[in-house]
């Protein structure tokens, strides 16, 4: 399959001037040198910082798409561009496993929900580019959440109609409430889909409330890699960016459990920051307070140290800590 990498993500909003000032100020995204030409009805800005590409669009007219969007989900991601070496192949191989093609000339199919993939040509790395300085360097991972009985549908798309691969999947039960995952990639190892669905036998939880507040499937958080997350936890909390906070007692026993962190348990305490490991080695990750109206997305930041996959761990982490910061804000 020729997917290769996401370019860019399309993240429509009600305002994308200030929602770029404020991933500008608080996490160092910087306007593109050439910014898109205007369209009627229509402003869009272009934000990069290291291999993330984002394009930020809002609409001046309640009937336009991109506004018809943010009525019904909230500000938030509307498409994936997925870099293809034959943007046209892809396409028709997902439309021959039951894609459905919403702009041909566009290269854009349906994906999760009101989400929308689009398929366009990968433009390849600068040989020899130089180690980035920047905060952030590149889109680890998107989270998608899909109503209960859809996650074997969705992950059976990806495998069919995307080529992609299912590396991981675990049931996770936090107290009284359980969600079902996959983690499915593309072959090139550089575009991973983190796909969830609530069990709605048990206890309503994070996910439900997602799925309601959405309005359906969506994008859930995005997670920036990055080469030294304490710095850019740092830096990010330095301009205003408010992290999810995790129980002293998840570090009193990170020396029993893990064995050794890379980075000091004291670093970790210090920042929230959550650890977890695999066969290749520790990941690190933290996860940003949602500034969202309906507290549906959010950011991740994480750093990857050899480990390649996704434990158990890391995702009921994030179920936790969701699942305070919604406990907080109800009080």
């Amino acid at each position: 399959m020729s997917i290769q990498a996401i370019t860019h993500v399309e993240y429509h909003c009600a305002d994308a001037t200030r929602s770029a000032a404020d991933l500008g100020a608080g996490f160092g995204f910087t306007p593109d040198a050439d910014q898109p030409a205007p369209q009627p009805g229509l402003h869009t800005v272009h934000l990069h910082q290291g291999a993330i590409r984002l394009r930020l669009s809002s609409a001046g007219h309640p009937d336009h798409p991109v506004a018809r969007f943010v009525a019904r989900h909230g500000d938030g991601v509307a498409v994936i561009a997925l870099g293809c070496a034959d943007p046209q192949a892809a396409l028709e191989r997902a439309e021959r496993h039951g894609a459905v093609v919403l702009d041909r000339a566009g290269g854009l199919v349906a994906g999760f929900g009101d989400v929308a993939l689009r398929f366009v040509a990968d433009a390849p790395a600068e040989a020899g580019a130089a180690p980035s300085e920047h905060l952030l360097e590149a889109l680890d991972h998107v989270a998608i959440c899909v109503p209960a009985g859809e996650l074997a549908p969705a992950v059976q798309f990806c495998e069919a109609a995307l080529g992609f691969h299912r590396i991981f999947g675990e049931y996770i039960s936090v107290g009284e409430q359980g969600m079902d995952s996959s983690v499915v990639q593309s072959g090139s190892g550089a575009v991973t889909f983190t796909l969830i669905e609530p069990d709605t036998t048990r206890r309503p939880g994070q996910i439900d409330t997602f799925l309601e507040a959405h309005e359906g499937a969506g994008v859930q958080h995005l997670a920036f890699r990055t080469r030294d997350i304490a710095a850019a936890v740092r830096t990010c909390r330095e301009r205003g960016v408010e992290f999810l906070s995790t129980p002293a007692a998840y570090y009193d026993g990170l020396t029993a459990r893990l064995g050794g962190t890379a980075i000091p348990v004291e670093t970790l305490r210090e920042l929230d920051v959550l650890v977890d490991q695999d066969h290749g080695g520790q990941l690190f990750q933290i996860f940003v307070r949602s500034v969202h109206s309906r507290r549906t997305f959010f950011l991740e930041l994480i750093e990857r140290q050899g480990a390649g996959t996704f434990g158990t761990a890391n995702i009921k982490a994030l179920y936790e800590a969701v699942e305070r910061q919604n406990a907080t804000a109800s009080v």
